[in-house]
């Protein structure tokens, strides 16, 4: 499937989404298959990968409604342009409004992981700010945190921002919007996701501007931009297995890779597991069954 041949402006590709304009006030959302780790993509794509990120996304949009307003218009092919209602398209479109996207990540910590637990071992800290003394890899924080960042140009690092920073960049009042409606954007998920067995330790967020209206973009706690941890393997102490791409980056791990591209080939098996984590992932979270989302081929 080459979604950049679509008759429609193509702005740009990330890693996994493709973005067309449709008009002056719209965006085209096309999420693949594409899968990355270590920062490179993958040369097999894992089936059902974009509809689960698109059917998971549309969920929060909507669940979450009553906490920020969101950038999606429809799901559904019959909305999009007729040169864009493509069957092999169906479940991984959302057309979108258009928005002034805001120049920060918007990280939000439940748990002490990842960068942040390095961080915190080293001097005590996460962003910059005092935590308490005697936590532990992957320790539940007393409350969720806001840690934005910068967003980096395509092969740079993103920079850890203090609040501070962030209200120098954006305007003080801006940035206490985006972390009071952020925290409860992760708090609100966190507790859904933790009734059916799944802890989102860490999450991200982006969130722009519409007509002066402040919503919710892009993708919105999914396997991609959460680190999202089974309830029952998670130990203070420990790296709980994350609950999306562990299959690939257990099998990358073992191979005598220097996580530069390109990137080794992929057993069919590891595919799979890869693909049976993000359903699992969905259904769990949603209650929702992966079958009954647009695309299906059963």
């Amino acid at each position: 499937m080459d979604d950049q041949s679509l008759d429609l402006p193509h702005l740009s590709s990330g890693k996994v989404r493709d973005l067309y304009a449709v008009g002056e006030d719209r965006l085209l959302l096309v999420t693949s298959d594409r899968i990355s780790a270590f920062d490179v993509v993958m040369a097999e794509p894992v089936p059902d990968k974009g509809r689960v990120l698109t059917a998971i996304s549309a969920f929060w949009f909507e669940h979450l409604a009553d906490v920020a307003p969101h950038h999606l218009l429809s799901t559904d092919l019959a909305d999009l342009p007729p040169q864009a209602q493509r069957p092999e398209l169906a479940g991984r479109v959302m057309l979108c409004r258009r928005a002034e996207m805001l120049p920060v990540e918007c990280i939000v910590r439940g748990y002490l992981s990842g960068s942040a637990w390095k961080e915190y071992r080293s001097s005590g800290t996460m962003h910059g700010t005092p935590l308490p003394a005697g936590l532990e890899e992957s320790s539940r924080l007393p409350e969720p945190v806001f840690t934005p960042s910068t967003k980096a140009p395509v092969g740079e690092h993103d920079v850890n921002l203090s609040f501070a920073e962030c209200a120098d960049l954006i305007g003080a009042e801006l940035a206490g919007r985006l972390r009071s409606v952020c925290v409860e954007l992760y708090t609100r998920g966190a507790a859904r996701a933790a009734e059916r067995g799944i802890i989102i330790a860490d999450t991200k967020f982006e969130l722009g501007l519409v007509d002066g209206e402040l919503v919710v973009a892009d993708e919105a706690l999914t396997p991609d931009s959460s680190r999202f941890w089974p309830a029952d393997g998670w130990t203070p102490g420990t790296t709980p297995p994350s609950f999306d791409k562990q299959p690939l980056r257990d099998h990358l791990d073992q191979l005598d890779w220097d996580k530069t591209p390109p990137p080794p080939p992929l057993p069919d098996e590891v595919v799979a597991a890869t693909r049976r984590r993000y359903v699992e992932a969905y259904e769990r979270i949603t209650g929702r069954s992966l079958a009954d989302w647009p695309g299906s081929s059963t």
